[in-house]
């Protein structure tokens, strides 16, 4: 089980896209340089700063992944482009043109931490609003009948009665769970209801994941969008006490290493 900081400190890591680079010896051999090629090339630059932000804004995003708690669909070190058109506002005006649509059970979703919207976590969606979730021996039932999830990994040898028995689980004394005192308000005859508005989500690591059996439901308002594909992928360096690190791999030694850091078979793939 995670502690409150690991659960903060390893998750989604934005990445910060970069400007294009631009080419102007193109444009100072064309014409002599002078007042009109700099406004010229300013020109350019700003065009480009607006598209970029236009896109980071309304349309992708770029993330890191330095945990595991999405593994094995997920894994320490993959970079993902987010779509943040998919599960925008399906009442707007331009719905009928923009590839909108609600959220669905199953769906892996990009999210701002309930606890500190400064964070981003990614999970897949267990629960929508009206459904009654409980989990029972790691199965998880919802609205009666249990999931199939050929994607969820667990560890045989290692019980959790409130992780695995959710929420009728008994706690340990150090589990951390910032919402246990609110949490009977939600449960009904054993069955946690998941309100209006809100999403019940789990890492498909089910035994690494601090998700909504910890720390609650999470908000419309907070969810970004979807991982769409895998840009890039690497293995990662490992703390002393063989953790995952977030930190991806120290800078110099990226060109050296990357052909055997690289999981190619990993690069463009679209998550699922």
């Amino acid at each position: 089980m995670m502690d409150a900081q690991e659960a903060v400190t390893k998750e989604l890591v934005a990445e910060v896209p970069t400007l294009p680079e631009t080419d102007l010896s193109g444009a100072s051999s064309a014409k002599p340089a002078g007042p009109g090629s700099k406004t010229f090339d300013l020109k350019s630059l700003l065009s480009i700063a607006v598209i970029v932000v236009f896109v980071i804004t309304f349309v992708v995003q770029a993330f890191r992944v330095p945990s595991e708690s999405m593994e094995n669909t997920l894994l320490v070190g993959d970079f993902l482009l987010a779509d943040k058109l998919h599960f925008a506002d399906a009442g707007a005006a331009w719905s009928r043109v923009l590839p909108y649509r609600d959220i669905q059970r199953g769906d892996i979703v990009v999210f701002r931490y309930p606890v500190d919207p400064d964070v981003y976590f990614v999970k897949r969606v267990v629960g929508i609003p009206g459904d009654q979730i409980h989990l029972q021996n790691k199965v998880v039932y919802v609205n009666g009948r249990p999931l199939q999830e050929d994607y969820a990994v667990h560890q045989p040898f290692r019980h959790d009665l409130y992780r695995d028995n959710f929420p009728y689980g008994e706690r340990s004394p150090d589990t951390d769970c910032p919402w246990c005192r609110d949490l009977p308000r939600f449960v009904r005859d054993g069955e946690l209801v998941v309100p209006s508005g809100e999403y019940f989500v789990m890492g498909d690591n089910r035994d690494q994941s601090s998700d909504s059996r910890y720390w609650g439901f999470v908000p419309r308002d907070n969810i970004l969008g979807r991982p769409l594909v895998i840009y890039l992928s690497v293995r990662g360096f490992q703390d002393k006490d063989g953790g995952s690190n977030d930190k991806l791999f120290p800078s110099g030694q990226m060109l050296a290493h990357f052909l055997h850091l690289a999981r190619w078979e990993r690069i463009f793939r679209v998550v699922r």
